[in-house]
């Protein structure tokens, strides 16, 4: 046997004795050059976020953290509109455990619980989140507050209306000239929306659409329906003493005029969804999902 045969049964040797170690303490394959999944903690993916929101972060928000803990690893992303029981339960079957939210969880915009400390309710969610270590991160102000709007650009996404967009007026829409009949047919095709409420007439001719989601109040929204002077309106919910009147009075006063509401939660649901995608690719290794709310209404 000449020396050079010699010399490669005695590394083979030597490698199948060693494995693996041989391997690691080889120059040019250290343990460096073997991929690992990146980790985030709760506070991390939020000062992530934050980073792109004008102004954050905000000195006053109801954005804050409603249970968990911003030190523990995110294990998985959900996204959704409402923390339901529902939505937690489904979150804890994917192995996730961090929840970011547009709107409130504890029944009210401010989330305040001491009123129901004794609620069963209440405390059957508090305890579902503890028991799972499910953190859970409200995310309204931030969300409207990046540039884009981030609810209003995964809404015009969902329509497909991101050409449609008046540039004097962002809220304002330029459609071909519609019904008001086939805006809502399409809104609640493209929105997965059952039913809505109208004021004013389906078959009324239109082209100027103001889009108006979630719940900007009466006030807001007669303003913006003054300064756009739109033909039909599409907010997510108003007070049937505001903004349903004032279209009513507008309307018998002879202006061509329609209110379409489409509900709260459905006209902001596809902004949530669309943080999935906006949002993935700043968490490599971390799985981001998004879990449908629903609409709790049945129609009789």
């Amino acid at each position: 046997m000449n020396n050079s045969s010699g010399r490669r049964q005695f590394l083979a040797t030597l490698t199948k004795a060693a494995g693996t170690s041989l391997i690691i303490n080889t120059p040019f394959l250290t343990l460096a050059s073997v991929p690992t999944a990146a980790t985030f903690t709760v506070g991390q993916v939020m000062d992530l976020i934050l980073k792109t929101i004008p102004g954050a972060p905000f000195p006053k928000t109801v954005d804050t953290l409603k249970s968990g803990s911003s030190s523990q690893t995110v294990t998985g992303i959900v996204s959704t509109m409402f923390t339901t029981v529902d939505v937690i339960e489904k979150t804890i079957a994917a192995g996730a455990n961090f929840i970011i939210a547009h709107e409130p969880t504890f029944y009210n915009h401010l989330d305040e619980t001491d009123w129901l400390s004794n609620d069963p309710v209440f405390k059957h969610k508090h305890d579902l989140l503890t028991k799972n270590n499910i953190a859970v991160w409200r995310f309204h102000d931030y969300w409207h507050s990046h540039n884009p709007d981030g609810i209003r650009a995964g809404m015009l996404s969902a329509l497909g209306w991101e050409k449609q967009v008046d540039p004097k007026n962002p809220q304002v829409l330029l459609l071909p000239s519609t019904t008001v009949g086939q805006v809502i047919a399409h809104a609640k095709q493209k929105l997965g929306i059952k039913q809505v409420r109208v004021v004013g007439d389906t078959h009324q001719k239109c082209q100027r659409v103001l889009l108006l989601p979630g719940a900007a109040g009466g006030r807001n929204q007669i303003m913006a329906i003054e300064k756009a002077k739109p033909d039909v309106v599409l907010c997510g919910e108003a007070s049937e003493w505001e903004t349903p009147e004032y279209i009513r009075d507008a309307r018998r006063q002879g202006q061509t005029i329609s209110l379409v509401v489409l509900g709260h939660i459905m006209s902001e649901a596809a902004g949530m969804e669309w943080l999935v995608s906006w949002l993935q690719p700043k968490v490599p290794g971390v799985k981001v999902s998004y879990i449908p709310s629903g609409n709790p209404f049945s129609y009789e």
